[in-house]
């Protein structure tokens, strides 16, 4: 019987150590609900391509991504975190504290924030200033800042539908909320009357705004469901679904892929991975997983990613990045401040 017991216990541990190694083959990555669909691209690509088990991805936000990605080294820690905005200085310090002292920074390429209705209504021009109307806590009014009293898009201008404010957008958590907030309201606010020239970014919480969850293709079913609403999310998904939605225009510019690599389109940014370099002996698919990412064949002018909505980076950019994550160049607080 102690022999047996003793057998059993050997068996155990054995098999628990054999889990953990085979767990340490799988990478696991978190972060950003717009990054999700080209990391998940070269996740599968990886999984069918090589020895590497599938990368296990959860789109938890940026913020969120960032969060678990810095709480540590290790390996209940994600490997990767995914972001649709870049890292922040809060968070590397963050980062830094709990012993992430190695990282690696990655540009795969752009994206521009759509803003966006059911193709039932067609398209429509706006201004960032009118969408910062409809959406921010508090508006001018005769030169004084008050809660928005605003309840239907006529209200803000008269050429505007005679149609109820209802935006379906991303949570505090989100790189694109954060992107949205820099590249809509900060901008338009600075220039506005009663914001006495500084970026406004206070989102009203009255039930016009209604944070959707990480989930974009979330927004995209409620946008069919509800024609008078409009919805925030990345271009991707807005090409995904064009026969679902249509992107509005803003500031008299269209949201495309050449009108957002150029810059016309004003709300555009980069999107961004970030690699815990700590983990690369414990994870050899990390470095696999960099190298298939950052190639021509995911990110280049012909790329898959490109097929799914990315919108490339210069080729010079990409191979002086593409080196950089080779190498492992190590990201510095420097570098998050310039």
């Amino acid at each position: 019987m102690k022999a047996f017991l003793k057998s059993g216990l050997a068996v155990a541990v054995i098999a628990a150590s054999v889990g953990a190694a085979e767990a340490r083959e799988q990478l696991r990555i978190v972060g950003s609900s717009t990054v999700y669909p080209f990391s998940s691209y070269v996740a599968e690509e990886l999984g069918a391509t090589s020895d590497f088990p599938t990368p296990v991805i959860e789109s938890t936000g940026s913020g969120g991504g960032m969060k678990l990605f810095c709480e540590g080294v290790g390996d209940s820690t994600p490997d990767i975190t995914n972001a649709s905005r870049r890292m922040k200085t809060s968070e590397f310090e963050r980062c830094e504290e709990n012993g992430v002292t190695d990282i690696t920074e990655a540009m795969i390429g752009f994206d521009g924030i759509a803003f966006a209705q059911s193709v039932r209504d067609g398209s429509i021009d706006l201004t960032r200033e009118q969408i910062t109307l409809a959406v921010a806590a508090q508006v001018p009014v005769d030169g004084k800042l008050v809660d928005n009293p605003y309840t239907k898009w006529s209200e803000i201008d008269s050429s505007l539908p005679d149609r109820k404010i209802t935006v379906y957008g991303p949570p505090s958590t989100s790189g694109t909320r954060d992107a949205f907030e820099e590249l809509v309201m900060e901008v338009s606010t600075e220039e506005m009357e009663g914001y006495g020239g500084e970026g406004y970014t206070n989102i009203r919480q009255d039930g016009h705004y209604i944070a959707a969850g990480e989930n974009d293709n979330l927004i995209i079913q409620k946008l069919v469901e509800n024609t008078e609403a409009f919805g925030i999310f990345g271009y991707s998904f807005l090409e995904e679904n064009a026969d679902k939605v249509v992107g509005a225009s803003i500031d008299g510019v269209q949201p495309e892929a050449d009108a957002i690599s150029s810059g016309e389109y004003p709300v555009s940014r980069s999107l961004f991975y970030y690699v815990k370099n700590q983990h690369k002996d414990d994870v050899p698919a990390q470095q696999a997983y960099n190298d298939l990412f950052m190639s021509e064949k995911m990110i280049g002018e012909l790329g898959y990613l490109k097929g799914i909505g990315l919108i490339p980076l210069p080729k010079e950019e990409r191979a002086m990045l593409r080196e950089q994550v080779a190498e492992r160049t190590k990201l510095t607080l420097a570098d998050l401040q310039k």
